[in-house]
């Protein structure tokens, strides 16, 4: 089926779009957050006096400043605040250590630093890792501030920017920075209009939300999965939003889940099966959720299936990335195949290619590259990886599919995937299949090379709590795969650990277990 796109103007300002889209529902709840609410008249109004502040603090428009907050009202105060005064919020991971933020500090050249009570400290450690002149850089921070930095309601006592900059869509409106797995992090540039984009074809087309939705998103603000679910989506739709400062723990999640009444809740496959494995498991006459998102991490069948048993909802499997912003492959509510990654968003053109970059045969194993509008522009300062990866109109996602009766399932990611006796075996198949075993809680497959010289699999796994890990169990297993899985994609061994290494995100970090395999 075609879906009609609108396009936005060529004189856009994303912020200003969504305060005119929320100006009819100025006494609603916009945020709920762990000490208050914001309406969505309070947010336009206090973002336009931050757009007024920053400006008047020195910091020009298409200048950067790093927004390193926890989730809270604010957050949502000053990033929109940056964009409608033209000014270009550059969004980091709050975990990272303070060496990290140094490089993101002197990569984007930040004018000022915009954080929460709780990360001074960390803040200032950051600074003092640079030089002189930076050292000396502004910060404003939600909460308690002291000690020379300002405090974040103080800043915006300003009188609100009359009208937002006159920005296209085209310009620069945000950073955000991709995984540092493979060299130092990747400043991914977005725009204006790409922020409209995920909006007009995930959000309008597969999402659906509702006026009356309430929505609570385990990934932060400052991931691409999060900035749409908790910030472009809802505001557009008019719904209400719950945010926390917390780390999405099975307990912090239960709590917002029934006290709020959730209605659409944005997860990752490592929450969901710690939540569906966790004895305090509210029941479903205790949660009001009618819809769930996953990202990050392929879906395992059997967590689908039994989130949907245990809750009559079920979880929309989707992939996303940072340099696409939001999801562009997805499942729909009224077709959800577990175990693939569902359909095309409308508005995207997937293509799967192999190694020449050339379109590989129907059932066979390809890249994936996306043709769509809201792909980021570049990686600030860095052509190499760039061209690497944004090539012309089209996108490598660095993630490997096969297209099955119109589904496409994941293979894994195009440096996770392993050749044993000169066939491809995909982590993610493998691991699917362990994790279906009811012993099972979490589970991830690397290469390893045997005595032989040889590449065979090797599976990390996290049982359930109550199972004992022995030789006999991993036989078990390993037979358990044998009988689902052709021979050579089975684990030769596999380790029973404690947890798996991720990323902020619940993404799995296999090359981590390789680090640790090498240096065994």
């Amino acid at each position: 089926m075609t879906v009609e796109l609108k396009a936005p103007p060529a004189h856009f300002n994303f912020a200003q779009y969504l305060f005119e889209l929320g100006a009819k529902r100025g006494s609603k709840v916009a945020y709920i957050d762990d000490s208050g609410t914001l309406t969505y008249a309070e947010l336009a109004e206090r973002s336009r006096r931050f757009a007024g502040a920053i400006l008047k603090l020195g910091v020009h428009p298409e200048e950067r400043v790093l927004l390193v907050m926890l989730d809270c009202r604010e957050w949502a105060i000053a990033f929109l605040g940056c964009l409608y005064a033209g000014v270009v919020p550059v969004c980091v991971n709050t975990v990272l250590p303070p060496n990290e933020h140094a490089y993101m500090l002197e990569h984007s050249r930040a004018r000022a630093v915009i954080t929460s009570d709780a990360l001074l400290d960390k803040v200032k450690e950051t600074l003092a890792l640079l030089d002189t002149d930076q050292r000396a850089m502004p910060i404003v921070a939600a909460g308690h501030a002291a000690g020379g930095v300002i405090a974040f309601d103080d800043f915006i006592r300003v009188e609100p920017l009359a009208a937002a900059a006159d920005t296209s869509v085209d310009d620069i409106a945000f950073w955000l920075y991709s995984s540092g797995s493979t060299g130092r992090p990747k400043g991914a540039v977005h725009t204006h209009g790409n922020a409209y984009w995920t909006i007009e074809t995930y959000a309008k087309n597969v999402l659906k939300l509702r006026e009356d939705d309430v929505v609570f998103s385990a990934a932060k603000f400052f991931f691409a999965y999060g900035l749409g679910n908790s910030l472009s989506f809802p505001l557009a739709a008019g719904a209400t939003v719950v945010v926390m400062a917390e780390r999405p723990t099975t307990t912090a999640v239960f709590k917002r889940l029934t006290r709020h009444q959730v209605t659409v809740f944005y997860g990752v496959p490592t929450l969901f099966a710690g939540m569906l494995a966790d004895p305090a498991l509210p029941p479903k006459s205790a949660v009001a959720m009618r819809q769930c998102t996953s990202a990050g991490e392929a879906l395992p069948e059997k967590l689908g299936n039994g989130f949907r048993e245990h809750f009559g909802c079920d979880i929309l499997d989707g992939i996303g990335s940072t340099e696409m912003l939001h999801i562009y492959l997805s499942n729909r509510f009224d077709d959800v195949r577990y175990g693939t990654t569902g359909k095309p968003v409308p508005g995207y053109e997937l293509s799967l290619r192999d190694e020449k970059g050339n379109p590989v045969a129907d059932g066979e194993i390809g890249d994936l590259y996306i043709n769509g509008p809201s792909s980021a522009l570049m990686y600030w300062t860095d052509r190499a990886r760039s061209s690497a990866t944004f090539q012309g109109v089209w996108t490598r996602s660095g993630d490997k599919y096969v297209v099955e009766d119109g589904y496409y399932r994941y293979c894994g990611r195009s440096d996770d995937m392993i050749k044993v006796s000169g066939q491809y075996v995909s982590p993610a198949e493998v691991e699917g299949v362990l994790i279906s075993h009811d012993s099972v809680l979490e589970a991830a497959v690397i290469e390893v090379t045997d005595t032989d010289g040889l590449t065979r699999c090797k599976g990390f796994v996290v049982l359930k709590k109550g199972v004992a890990a022995s030789p006999e169990h991993e036989q078990v297993l390993r037979e358990f795969v044998k009988s689902r899985l052709a021979p050579h994609k089975a684990p030769r061994s596999i380790e029973f650990v404690p947890e798996l290494p991720k990323t902020a995100t619940g993404k799995i970090q296999r090359f981590r277990l390789r680090e640790r395999e090498r240096a065994a």
